[in-house]
């Protein structure tokens, strides 16, 4: 249970950082070098002063469809998280709900595994998928190649 809640806040805080994806801007000088990160929720900029800029995106309507499907896919990992939380809490033996029946508190245990490992998997191909279109931009050959 404590490895799945280390998972489940591991998945709420990368679900909120902006570093989901990164370009960089070097030019030939230095001073001018910039950093761009985008994220699920809001893009950055970085200067290479050391400032860093962050806008919230304007539209949801504005987004592309693979963001948007990310977007929902971590949400409902972090709901499904804290439904196998309660879940998985109500069904542990030092719990005294339901004692009386240790099979259904058995039961509810495992239920609430289960509902980690559905919460697990769609925080997987959440990432997954969108760290495949990053890697198809990096490699598609009409990206300049400065802003890989």
């Amino acid at each position: 249970i404590v490895l799945a809640f280390l998972g489940w806040i591991s998945i709420i805080i990368s679900t909120a950082m902006p570093q989901w994806k990164m370009t960089s801007y070097a030019r030939d000088n230095i001073v001018t070098a910039q950093a761009l990160y985008e994220g699920l929720w809001m893009s950055c900029a970085m200067q290479s002063m050391g400032q860093i800029q962050c806008k919230v995106y304007d539209s949801l309507l504005k987004l592309e469809s693979s963001l948007q499907a990310t977007r929902a896919l971590m949400v409902a990992a972090i709901l499904l998280g804290l439904v196998a939380l309660f879940v998985a809490v109500t069904g542990m033996k030092c719990m005294k709900c339901m004692e009386d029946d240790q099979v259904k508190k058995m039961r509810m245990a495992v239920f609430g595994g289960v509902i980690f490992l559905i919460a697990g998997l769609a925080a997987l191909v959440a990432t997954s998928w969108y760290g495949n279109r990053v890697a198809r931009a990096f490699y598609d050959p009409f990206t300049p190649v400065n802003t890989r």
